[in-house]
């Protein structure tokens, strides 16, 4: 009989509560926020997805590292998330789109994981305390000091008030043509749109900009900084706000201005996740931090006019105050799980957005539709 090798990497919390394991990808300290996603496919989607930003991440299902990683399923060019956390060390790949194993594609990136570890145990903890500052370390030469990670993880400012979208928004604006992967080609190019759309970067993943695409949008994408005159300039049938990291009022000190700018022109207009908290903050909402947010593909959310239940991608630490809107604006989602708010419309304009993330990557397809409304409203 074999023993186990012995741990060489910790995950340690700011509590004080320490998680012993194997790590794999990059060597090195991660120090973040750390949460759970329930999702049973799609880690690599969830790691690359800029919402992740300044996060740790615990998988809660075992079998990470199946289908290893391939480029085309990439949400950034490189991982947002800070670290991976795992029951189980990751697994060989197999399938025909892998292209390398997942420990050597975190490696490459700069991403520190460990396997081994109790996340039933884990997740509970983050349910009933709240999402905690955590510091994960890996060294192939043995455990990472223990103290020095628990300091670390007490020294973590947290994500409240942290503008985090800087960081991972485009650099400049570019245009997008890209439509969702279909059997056997791959990615097609949208080469009849039927609109303009002016997306703005709050950390877009690229299957969002996909999904406009294949509704029938031409694209442009302008950095997170874009103002409400640069946005107009390109003369677009609507705006979209995007997904990202971060406290929305943080995000919103630059963003709110530009988009009461859009709202002033009476563009149509939508939002999702933090593009959907910062347009609540643009009407006059508020927003909250969660306890341990919604992070999974298997959130369902119910249409408040018709009933109607859809089983959604979510990933979102802050939420929308729905006791906070103002007249004239009006709850259109809600969560199943909790009764947070999941989406909001302005009566009587071509106004709204919604938490979850229709694109479904990972996740459901139930949400697709309202990007077809989106290009629907601008007539």
């Amino acid at each position: 009989m074999t023993s186990r090798p012995a741990p060489n990497a910790t995950l340690a919390l700011a509590d004080g509560t320490l998680f012993h394991g194997r790590g794999f990808g990059a060597e090195g300290i991660a120090v973040g926020e750390l949460c759970f996603n329930t999702a049973m496919t799609g880690y690599q989607e969830i790691m690359t997805d800029p919402s992740y930003a300044g996060q740790i991440v615990t998988f809660t299902f075992p079998h990470v590292g199946n289908v290893g990683a391939n480029p085309e399923d990439e949400e950034a060019e490189r991982p947002a998330a800070l670290g991976m956390v795992t029951r189980m060390d990751p697994t060989a790949p197999s399938s025909w789109r892998a292209a390398e194993d997942l420990s050597r594609w975190l490696a490459r990136r700069g991403a520190v994981a460990i396997g081994g570890v109790d996340t039933r145990r884990l997740t509970r903890a983050i349910r009933q305390k709240g999402m905690p500052h955590a510091a994960l370390g890996f060294s192939r030469e043995g455990a990472p000091d223990a103290e020095r990670l628990i300091a670390a993880a007490r020294g973590f400012a947290g994500l409240e008030g942290a503008d985090l979208a800087l960081g991972v928004t485009a650099p400049q604006a570019y245009r997008w043509d890209e439509m969702r992967w279909a059997w056997p080609g791959g990615f097609p190019r949208q080469e009849a749109p039927r609109k303009k759309v002016v997306a703005v970067d709050f950390g877009a993943k690229r299957n969002i900009l996909r999904c406009l695409a294949s509704a029938g949008a031409e694209i442009i994408v302008l950095p997170a900084k874009a103002t409400a005159e640069e946005v107009l300039a390109h003369a677009p049938d609507g705006v979209f706000l995007s997904n990202g990291p971060g406290d929305p009022a943080a995000t919103g000190e630059y963003a709110v201005p530009m988009i009461r700018g859009v709202l002033e022109a009476g563009l149509p207009l939508f939002g999702i996740c933090l593009g959907h908290q910062m347009l609540a903050l643009a009407l006059g909402a508020k927003t909250v931090k969660m306890n341990h947010g919604h992070h999974g593909a298997n959130h369902p959310v119910r249409e408040v006019e018709t009933g109607k239940v859809e089983i959604t991608s979510m990933n979102h630490g802050f939420a929308v105050d729905a006791q906070t809107l103002p007249d004239g604006v009006e709850e259109t989602h809600v969560s199943l799980f909790d009764g947070s708010n999941c989406g909001l419309r302005v009566k009587g304009r071509p106004v709204f957005s919604v938490q979850h993330h229709p694109e479904a990557s990972p996740g459901p397809q139930d949400s697709f539709y309202l990007f077809e409304r989106f290009l629907a409203s601008m007539g």
